[in-house]
């Protein structure tokens, strides 16, 4: 009877432990992602202040592209290469005939 008793408290600590490590970890993972959205609305805010002004005034600030190229509705696409802590980052901006930037968008910048 004292094995068993001794048994269901261990078993209860396991669970306990367990909860409570869970618990911690998804709260780690919502700060992370909470810090990344914010990292991420910063970007989109610099960088999109760029639409609807002149390929050239990019181009003073960021230097030139990494890529170009005439994306499927005719438009030329620059698109600028970085890396942060080994993870690529792409930022790709959109430019019509008259060469003004009319779109912008980020992937796996932080």
């Amino acid at each position: 009877m004292n094995y068993v008793f001794s048994n269901n408290i261990l078993s209860n600590k396991i669970i306990t432990l367990f909860i409570l490590l869970s618990m911690i970890f998804l709260t780690s993972c919502q700060t992370i992602k909470k810090k990344s959205d914010e990292v991420a609305e910063k970007e989109n805010e610099m960088y999109g202040q760029f639409v609807g002004k002149q390929v050239v005034e990019l181009k003073m600030e960021l230097g030139a592209p990494t890529e170009d190229f005439v994306n499927e509705l005719g438009n030329e696409t620059l698109v600028y290469k970085t890396k942060k802590y080994g993870l690529p980052c792409d930022r790709k901006f959109e430019i019509n005939s008259s060469g003004t930037i009319i779109g912008f968008n980020s992937s796996g910048c932080f």
